[in-house]
């Protein structure tokens, strides 16, 4: 066999091999966590699940999540660059602890933003 058609199999085997990786890693619809009536218990949701899902979902549940936390805060707020900032790094938290209820990693993330900025709340004096 020369060495021309032996890359050429190298190649396609290369190729076959990452369309099986990414297969079966495929990402699922968000919809595919909602129960019978299409809800979805965002205090369930795990880091897996988050990170198993499309990057647009996971933007969608990231934007929805801040403004749930922020509704409790009664903050009428928004900064974008923070916001993304955050969902970044919730994200990045939820790949690596996938075992983890997205709730327990945004509090895990707005903690370590906290102390990493010096900030603290009135109730933490």
């Amino acid at each position: 066999m020369g060495g021309g058609a032996m890359k050429s199999k190298l190649w396609v085997a290369s190729g076959l091999l990452i369309m099986m990786s990414g297969a079966a890693q495929a990402q699922v619809e968000l919809t595919k966590y909602a129960d019978a009536d299409g809800n979805i218990d965002v205090q369930k949701l795990t880091c897996a699940q988050l990170a198993g899902t499309f990057q647009e979902d996971a933007d969608f549940m990231s934007v929805w999540y801040s403004g749930w936390y922020n509704g409790l805060a009664n903050a009428g707020k928004i900064n974008v660059e923070r916001a993304k900032e955050m969902e970044h790094r919730v994200i990045v938290y939820c790949k690596a602890n996938q075992d983890k209820k997205v709730i327990k990693a945004i509090d895990v993330v707005i903690k370590g933003y906290r102390k990493e900025k010096g900030i603290k709340l009135k109730d933490e004096q």
